[in-house]
């Protein structure tokens, strides 16, 4: 993986120019498209693309979700093929047709949907398409020492080679999917939502890790809606809007305002809308009085107002995901009490607290597989959750289930070609939209959000707070829980920061600020301000 370096002498580099960097200006580009389009059915996703990717550089691509990016990458990979135009690799012209093809001239993709096996082994699935080998039969003792050094190369030094998928949690199974990404000392990584998935320290190890390979001359391709990490990260940018390329430009060139205008096609004037303020006098929806789970959760006790949105904040692996699922009553041997307007919801399932006169509604943290049935149409979809249920009721007008399904997709501005559309040709910000779609055919009282905005652009990220906006002035109780800070502190009242399974700050008003929050995440004293504010101290 590590490039010999050439002879520079003679030439002048650029201040705060590696050689690496300094190399690839003026080197030929590793991969070239030539005005490519692609093709769903009558519909066009991406129009006359021409796009140089070049060889150790890091090359960002960023747009609002149905903006081309998915396309875009799932052409370079193999995995859709062009309706017109071609590629060229190294000045060669190559056809990059299936994801053998595409491989086998050093391209590899780590999609945002994993496509990792649960039911197989870290080590099965990082070399699953070619094992080492020894008479004939896989040899697992080469097996795991090369999986070993690749789970080192990307932070997962501590996972066993052997471990189940299934038993990993989100953010592992990201580390082992990029670690499967690099199994073939490929030309060329496109890393699509990398870090999207993944806890803060993790994610500075990975933006380590990428500049390392780039600077041994590897061609990057990278894709994230976080713009304070690609303009930590990116040499080179892209925007893509309407499955067009709008422009590409040096990283450093552009301002974070130019940029979103490019991506939007319209000035952004803020990124969060004003928080409605809570009417003193809302009443109580949610009462709950010491929830403990496993050793997870630790006897938790909060309320929550009619019109409250209340943050979930903390470090990961503190419990929060297991917090909104013991709510939502989908963990087992969960004690304490969850009340509602005065009556004890118990511990039920899922399928109860839909049916129950108040509604619950739940958006998981990982969409693909727990919040959606990809192969069903997006229209099912939306109707999934539906209390009326009606798919099982013979004599529920038809129509009645198209207006809500079409008010629905009209609401939320799911960007899709017919409610009969699968949901998995839709980009990962539409998927999520479909996910909050289908809890609101009938307004939830209480919504449980699981880190919503996890790898979607900043266009549908606005739209997801003015919903919630919305939903919270017609008396809906929210509990957002996001792994970014900026969210938690614009779009809430307050925000409980979970530690070690216990809340161990609530932070509200003048002091609930993004310092604050990293400092309640390590259980540190909150930083004083001039005003005065609720804030509990550490435990």
């Amino acid at each position: 993986m590590v490039l010999n370096p050439e002879n520079t002498a003679g030439r002048d580099v650029a201040p705060g120019l590696s050689k690496a960097s300094e190399r690839a200006a003026q080197s030929a580009p590793l991969l070239r498209m030539v005005d490519v389009s692609v093709n769903y059915g009558p519909v066009r996703a991406m129009s006359d693309v021409s796009l140089d990717i070049l060889p150790g550089r890091i090359h960002a691509i960023i747009g609002e979700n149905g903006a081309g990016k998915s396309t875009l990458l799932k052409t370079i990979a193999g995995t859709k093929s062009p309706s017109e135009g071609h590629f060229e690799i190294n000045g060669r012209r190559v056809e990059l047709t299936n994801a053998h093809q595409a491989q086998s001239e050093g391209i590899s993709c780590v999609f945002q949907e994993m496509s990792l096996i649960p039911d197989l082994s870290v080590a099965e699935n990082i070399q699953l398409l070619n094992p080492p080998r020894r008479f004939g039969l896989i040899d697992r003792r080469q097996q795991r020492r090369s999986v070993r050094s690749l789970l080192d190369l990307v932070g997962a030094g501590d996972l066993d080679p052997d471990t189940l998928i299934k038993d990993l949690p989100l953010s592992r199974q990201q580390l082992v999917e990029i670690a499967k990404g690099l199994a073939g000392d490929p030309k060329l990584l496109i890393l699509d939502e990398s870090t999207s998935a993944l806890t803060n320290s993790d994610t500075q190890h990975i933006l380590g890790l990428v500049r390392k390979l780039r600077d041994q001359g590897m061609a990057i391709l990278y894709v994230s809606h976080r713009l304070g990490e690609i303009r930590e990260l990116a040499d080179d940018c892209t925007v893509f809007r309407g499955g067009r390329k709008i422009e590409t430009f040096p990283m450093d060139s552009r301002s974070d305002n130019e940029i979103v205008e490019l991506m939007l096609g319209r000035s952004i004037e803020a990124a969060f809308p004003p928080l409605i303020p809570l009417p003193e006098n809302a009443p109580t929806l949610i009462d709950i009085e010491n929830l403990a789970w496993d050793g997870v959760l630790k006897n938790l006790s909060a309320d929550v107002h009619r019109g409250e949105i209340v943050g979930i904040g903390g470090l990961d692996g503190h419990g929060q995901h297991d917090f909104l699922l013991a709510l939502f009553g989908a963990l087992k041997g969960v004690d304490g009490s969850v009340s509602v307007e005065g009556s004890v919801l118990g511990v039920t399932p899922p399928s109860v607290r839909i049916r129950q006169k108040t509604s619950m509604a739940f958006v998981p943290e990982d969409r693909g597989t727990f919040g959606l049935a990809q192969q069903m149409s997006v229209g099912d979809n939306i109707m999934l959750a539906d209390r009326n249920s009606y798919l099982s009721n013979l004599f529920r007008p038809r129509g009645s289930a198209a207006s809500k399904m079409q008010a629905a997709i009209e609401k939320l501005r799911i960007k899709v070609s017919s409610p009969n559309q699968p949901a998995f040709e839709l980009s990962g910000g539409n998927q999520q939209k479909i996910v909050l779609a289908k809890w609101l055919v009938d307004t939830p009282d209480i919504l449980l959000l699981d880190d919503p905005t996890r790898g979607i652009d900043v266009g549908t990220k606005l739209e997801i707070f003015d919903l919630l906006q919305e939903l919270a002035a017609k008396g809906c109780a929210i509990l957002l829980y996001s792994s970014d800070y900026q969210e938690l502190c614009h779009c809430c009242h307050r925000v409980l920061v979970f530690y070690e399974g216990s809340i161990s700050h609530e932070i509200q008003g003048d002091l609930l600020t993004e310092t604050n929050l990293v400092n309640a995440a390590f259980n540190l004293p909150l930083v004083p301000s001039d005003a005065t504010s609720l804030a509990s101290e550490p435990q």
